[in-house]
């Protein structure tokens, strides 16, 4: 067990920290004892008659933190007992305070969080005490003041309450240094847990990570743990290269050599992490150790199966660096070809070109130095007759033809079957190889695969007790999913209606220390249905709820802001009315899950606020407008008995359904002079909304609205908010699908070419939405399909496929504008075909030739040659293979005529001849 001075000094370590925190507190002495006056002892009195208890508890609540440990250093056990009771009532009172008092309560919790962790005599209650939400502090100082108050305690206390404090997660990585030091007081062993070790890494990180890690002694356990978790922490997830001091591999292979770790044990731990998988962001770490860290001879040669395992399976640097092990296993001949095969049938199922061509690479060289060993290795190559790349296909083809003659007839017979699987373009050569091949995918007519049109599905009835409320908004968030968030919200509204204080009796008890109980919270930003709770609680003030709900949008704002700004004007209207007779339940939530409100309900809904005597709250009833549907038999019915309910909301739901007017929204671009610069804003710079003039919403819909209008200026326009609040932002317009895609336009942009992620999260419901789908919507497809995000393109794939199945597509339009992005640069040709591609695997080979013959003409004429158009030319030669079209494209005869063997030549000659054959066959039934 060390002393005081040791502890102190840990903490400062674990949090870059110094002891001013405790320096010139009357009676302290950092690192000795607690002096303390006779005045001090229990029993005595202070100026004015003061217990020693009374006068510790007036410093709590002043807020003197830096005083609590000598002035809790002289009372005794039954003292601090009643000093105990008083501070548990501070702490209850200061928890009811209202937002006015936020800086007076967090210097009295930081004096509350030193003196109950000295009264609390059993370590169970006072790491509850320590790790409380409310009173843990940002003041990194307070662990000093802990560590005083602690003082005395024996080791085993110290090491319960260690224990204690790192099985939480939430609390442990923030009182890491806490921890620490009541560790190295204890002499108790490290708690590895989740929460420690994250503050652990985080403490260490930086220019001396190596030098912290050697003087460490925990460091060979909690390394361990680091290693094994499922979340990688941060700073070994994201640190520099090699030749960076905080780089975490680079330094746990010094402390391998010097022997500080075994190197066996961090080659099975990194290992061991890899076979269990997740994110690559998560791999990253035990991938660069096993880099540094190499195993030995021995064990690569001991681990076969876990490399053949990563090789197949793992994400692309993981499989890479597998196959990179697995080859030098083959190189060194000890790699049976029995494993070989087994390796090679993974490697050659996986999408990646470069680990194909390497897989493929490297059976040719174990084939030409063991021929023997084609009866095993050739029909596994088998399986690359099926990648989507004719390249590969072809170099698969050559190297089975020759080593063919080395295999008996059931393996030939084998591979002829197998040989069924290659593109058209390779049939003649695979016929002459085999004598025959099977006709796999060619029988019959040809037609068109497309995923069934989604039906819409009725949103789930809101919350119907306070227990199921407080449930939705704890567990399942406050505001991150659409459906959830207006169902949390309708269930709130009515819930409080029916019995304001049971709600507001749970929602205090459930949120007893959020930071949105405090006006402050909101300066910026509504911050979802935690501005009602507020309203609820009256933790905000009227005169700033009639701010919020009088807002009215700047012509400069961009349309994520005027989105937002809709969301924003309800719960603030939601926060002044909550509770009471004005607002029963809402009118605008939707019924179905695209966002829709079904007509003839919101005329029941009316029914009911007429029967109760009461008007609509404006901005409720505006969004109902917004989003109730207009067209078919149930509107035209909705009108009818709208205008028979003999009141005004009423009769201006019978006229905005009678009129069908729909919020309007057109699209153009800002020509620069100049040609396209690297600039990242560049496309966004240039993309202009212009909102159509529409008058009943400039004329009778709240300020917040009446941009939709046309109040907004037409301008380019670049903005942050490509990611906040996207979940709300299409359940505004959900039948106004062109004006919707207009105002997403500007996010979908900054995703094609900055590294953001989840920007095409809103083209799901947007192809879902109602409304004419024009020149908005068809960009906003091409914009998706051009994402820099993997997961973005394959989300805008299925936008495309939805939008096709609904017969909602003009395939025309969007290869129009495909065209001039990727003619200029925007959108990559590699990111287009992988897209076109994906969506042409499912079945959609015509839709996706469609596409296509309207984008090569373009990009095949351009002034100046696009590059990297092999690829999207090998996708549309394998659509019409599969489609059987026919016809001429403009532009391709030239690049077929051309010499030399490039993907683009080649490819073009496909495409040319698949297209002449297409043309000479009777049409196949087409979608």
């Amino acid at each position: 067990m060390t002393g005081t001075t040791g502890a102190i000094g840990a903490i400062g370590v674990g949090n870059g920290m110094t002891g001013d925190g405790v320096d010139g507190v009357d009676g302290v002495t950092v690192g000795g004892d607690i002096v303390a006056g006779a005045d001090g002892a229990r029993g005595a009195e202070g100026p004015g008659g003061a217990t020693a208890v009374d006068v510790l508890l007036d410093a709590v609540r002043a807020g003197r933190a830096k005083e609590v440990p000598a002035l809790l250093a002289p009372l005794d056990a039954a003292a601090r007992r009643t000093a105990l009771t008083r501070l548990k009532a501070l702490r209850s009172e200061v928890r009811s305070w209202e937002w006015r008092r936020w800086n007076e309560a967090s210097r009295i919790r930081r004096a509350l969080h030193v003196a109950g962790a000295g009264c609390h005599p059993g370590a169970a209650a006072a790491a509850t005490w320590l790790g409380g939400r409310d009173l843990l502090n940002w003041r990194q100082e307070d662990g000093f003041l802990v560590l005083k108050v602690l003082e005395g305690r024996d080791a085993e206390w110290l090491a319960d309450v260690a224990g204690r404090l790192a099985a939480r997660p939430a609390v442990a990585e923030s009182c890491y240094g806490l921890i620490h030091a009541l560790v190295e007081r204890s002499g108790c062993a490290v708690p590895a847990t989740d929460g420690y070790v994250l503050g652990w890494t985080r403490s260490l990180t930086g220019k001396q990570l190596l030098e912290r890690l050697r003087a460490d002694p925990h460091t060979p356990v909690l390394v361990a743990h680091a290693l094994a978790m499922p979340e990688t922490p941060e700073p070994l997830a994201w640190s520099g290269g090699p030749d960076d001091p905080a780089h975490w591999p680079t330094a746990l292979s010094v402390l391998v050599a010097e022997g500080v770790l075994d190197r066996a044990r961090v080659v099975d731990l990194a290992v061991s992490r890899l076979l269990r998988g997740g994110r690559p962001r998560n791999l990253r770490c035990a991938t660069e150790v096993l880099r540094v860290v190499a195993p030995d001879a021995a064990e690569r040669r001991e681990r076969v199966a876990d490399w053949v395992a990563m090789a197949s399976d793992g994400p692309g640097p993981v499989a890479g660096y597998a196959q990179e092990v697995l080859a030098g296993l083959a190189a060194e001949g000890a790699l049976s070809a029995g494993v070989l095969a087994e390796m090679t049938g993974g490697v050659l199922f996986r999408t990646e070109k470069k680990l194909v061509r390497s897989q493929l690479t490297l059976v040719g060289k174990v084939l030409a130095r063991e021929p023997d060993a084609a009866g095993e290795l050739l029909p596994a190559l088998a399986e690359a007759f099926r990648h989507e790349d004719t390249v590969i296909q072809e170099r698969a083809l050559k190297l089975v033809a020759r080593h063919l003659g080395t295999v008996d007839a059931a393996v030939r017979s084998e591979l002829a079957e197998q040989a069924g699987l290659l593109s058209p373009v390779h049939r003649e050569a695979a016929v002459a190889l085999f004598g025959e091949v099977s006709d796999e995918g060619t029988e019959g007519p040809y037609e068109e695969i497309l995923p069934p049109v989604p039906a819409p599905e009725p949103v789930a009835a809101p919350p119907s007790t306070v227990e199921e409320l407080v449930e939705e908004l704890l567990v399942k968030g406050l505001g991150r999913d659409a459906e959830r968030f207006e169902r949390a919200l309708d269930g709130l509204v009515r819930l409080a209606h029916r019995d304001r204080a049971a709600v507001e009796g749970a929602v205090r008890e459930a949120f007893p220390t959020e930071p949105w109980q405090y006006e402050h919270y909101f300066t910026h930003s509504t911050r979802d249905v935690r501005v009602v709770l507020a309203g609820l609680l009256g933790m905000v003030s009227k005169s700033r709820i009639a701010k919020g709900r009088a807002a009215q949008r700047q012509k400069s704002d961009c349309f994520h802001e005027a989105l937002t700004g809709v969301t924003d004007a309800r719960l603030w209207e939601a926060a002044d009315l909550v509770g009471t007779d004005a607002l029963p339940f809402l009118l605008a939530s939707p019924t179905l899950g695209s966002g829709q409100v079904e007509p003839l309900v919101l005329v029941e809904r009316l029914r009911e606020y007429r029967d109760a005597g009461v008007e609509p709250a404006p901005a409720d009833f505006a969004q109902a407008l917004l989003r109730v549907g207009r067209t078919g038999a149930p509107a035209a019915r909705a009108a009818e008995e709208a205008a028979a309910l003999g009141t005004t909301a009423g009769s201006r739901l019978a006229v905005w359904l009678g009129t069908a007017e729909p919020v309007g929204a057109r699209v153009r671009f800002f020509r620069r002079d100049g040609g396209r610069t690297s600039d990242k804003y560049w496309l966004i710079d240039r993309i202009v909304v212009e909102v159509d003039e529409h008058r009943t919403i400039r004329k009778e819909f709240p300020p917040a609205f009446r941009w939709l209008g046309g109040e907004l200026h037409a301008t380019p326009r670049r903005c942050p908010h490509w990611i906040a609040d996207r979940t709300h932002w299409t359940g505004v317009l959900p039948v106004d699908r062109e004006a919707l895609a207009a105002a997403l336009l500007p996010g979908l942009a900054l995703g094609m070419e900055a590294d953001q992620e989840g920007t095409t999260e809103p083209l799901t419901a947007l192809v879902e939405a109602e409304g004419p789908a024009g020149r908005a919507v068809a960009l906003a497809l091409a914009l998706g399909l051009g994402c820099l995000d993997a997961d973005d393109r394959l989300r805008a794939v299925d936008a495309l496929l939805v939008l096709a199945a609904r017969g909602d597509l003009d395939a025309a339009a969007l290869g129009a504008e495909l065209s001039w992005l990727v003619t200029e640069g925007s959108v990559k040709p590699n990111r287009l075909a992988d897209a076109l591609r994906t969506a042409a695997a499912t079945g959609a080979y015509g839709t996706v030739w469609a596409v296509l013959s309207t984008v090569l003409p373009e990009l095949l004429g351009a002034v100046r040659p696009v590059r990297g158009l092999g690829e999207v030319l090998a996708v549309a030669a394998d659509c019409v293979e599969r489609c059987g079209a026919g016809g001429e494209v403009a532009g391709l005869q030239a690049v077929a005529s051309g010499r030399g063997t490039s993907q683009f030549v080649v490819q073009a000659r496909r495409l040319l001849g698949a297209l002449r054959q297409g043309a000479d066959q009777t049409p196949t039934e087409t979608a």
